[in-house]
């Protein structure tokens, strides 16, 4: 759990958050109420990085869910701790998670990593640059190993990365610019490179 320091001294859910409240508790039996904490802490999360620039969940953020949910904090506690997708710290304007294990690490992820150390001056894990633009975390398998490495950008994921390509990345986040996700060579989804090789053209016969 984070340091005492950096917590706020009270959360409540806004506006905003409130009016999504009642449609994500409908989604689940009476009852079973607790089984919206993952969609609750996740709520919570983007207020804070909505109101406050840091995507984070401290600790009265957490309180405040089990009090909804009629929960005992520590459970929450648990969950909150146990993802990744939850920072129990504050994070920085952008949160580089960088997925080092072995699909990635065999098409260049040490690459990856390195730039981004390069860039933003950060050098261990879980540290935020100088400037507070960056965070960068040590991540498990993202799910997108087919265009390895990948380079998730808070929830966007920027695949087929190398070196010169995170470097360019990172220096438009900078400037402000966001550029689009996805393949920077311009894979379509997950096809090989250079295109799909294998039902490029859609025939369609209506009597057959």
């Amino acid at each position: 759990m984070m340091a005492d320091s950096t917590q706020p001294a009270s959360f409540a859910f806004d506006t905003e958050s409130n009016a999504k409240i009642p449609t994500i508790l409908a989604k689940y039996p009476p009852g079973k109420q607790a089984s919206a904490v993952l969609p609750l802490l996740d709520l919570a999360q983007r207020q804070m990085g909505r109101t406050t620039g840091s995507a984070w969940v401290p600790r009265v953020a957490m309180d405040e869910v089990a009090r909804v949910l009629g929960m005992a904090p520590i459970r929450v506690y648990e969950v909150a701790t146990f993802y990744l997708m939850f920072n129990t710290e504050p994070v920085g304007k952008y949160h580089l998670q960088l997925c080092t294990t072995t699909p990635c690490w065999l098409r260049g992820s040490d690459d990856v990593v390195q730039a981004c150390r390069k860039v933003t001056g950060i050098k261990g894990w879980k540290e935020t640059s100088a400037d507070g633009l960056f965070t960068m975390s040590e991540v498990e398998c993202v799910g997108a190993c087919v265009n390895a490495p990948i380079l998730q950008v808070n929830d966007d994921f920027y695949e087929d990365m190398d070196a010169a390509s995170t470097e360019k990345l990172l220096e438009a986040l900078k400037r402000g610019e966001v550029p689009p996700p996805g393949s920077v060579k311009g894979r379509q989804t997950s096809a090989p490179e250079g295109g799909p090789i294998t039902l490029t053209t859609l025939t369609f016969n209506p009597a057959e």
